[in-house]
């Protein structure tokens, strides 16, 4: 296991994770603060706090800010809240699907200690699984005041 490759993996997931919840604030400003989707918000907060912890175990600093992933992702985002709610959320699920793909990646990292293959596994994949289920359904919803 490599520290330095395993602290780059955990900071590449913890600048999504950042991007997430600059995301889904954005988005609520457009969409309203519904219930699930301050869920998610806080559901990405807490993932980016536990992925804080894991890059100070292998005695990393763990990134500040979401970086390249956040200006495209608040692009997306920004886009998306001019045309209404529906683009919005649809923007929302692409981010989530890309998280999908992040922490399947990071899983494919030898790198990666098994603990933290364990937690991305077993609470982070799950957890972005869900909001797209949320995300769909909200999306057949109509619009709340």
């Amino acid at each position: 296991m490599n520290q330095d490759k395993t602290i780059s993996t955990l900071n590449s997931l913890l600048r999504g994770e950042i991007a997430a919840t600059e995301t889904y604030q954005q988005a609520m400003a457009k969409v309203g603060e519904q219930p699930e989707l301050k869920a998610i918000h806080a559901d990405h907060r807490d993932a980016a706090n536990e992925l804080r912890k894991h890059v100070h175990k292998f005695g990393g600093k763990p990134d500040q800010d979401s970086g390249a992933w956040g200006v495209f992702a608040k692009a997306v985002t920004g886009t998306a809240n001019v045309m209404g709610r529906g683009a919005a959320l649809k923007a929302l699920k692409e981010g989530e699907e890309q998280g999908i793909s992040d922490y399947e990646s990071a899983l494919n990292n030898a790198d990666l200690a098994e603990e933290e293959r364990s937690f991305i596994r077993n609470e982070l994949l799950p957890r972005c699984r869900n909001h797209i289920s949320t995300l769909d359904r909200l999306k057949s919803e109509p619009a709340r005041s």
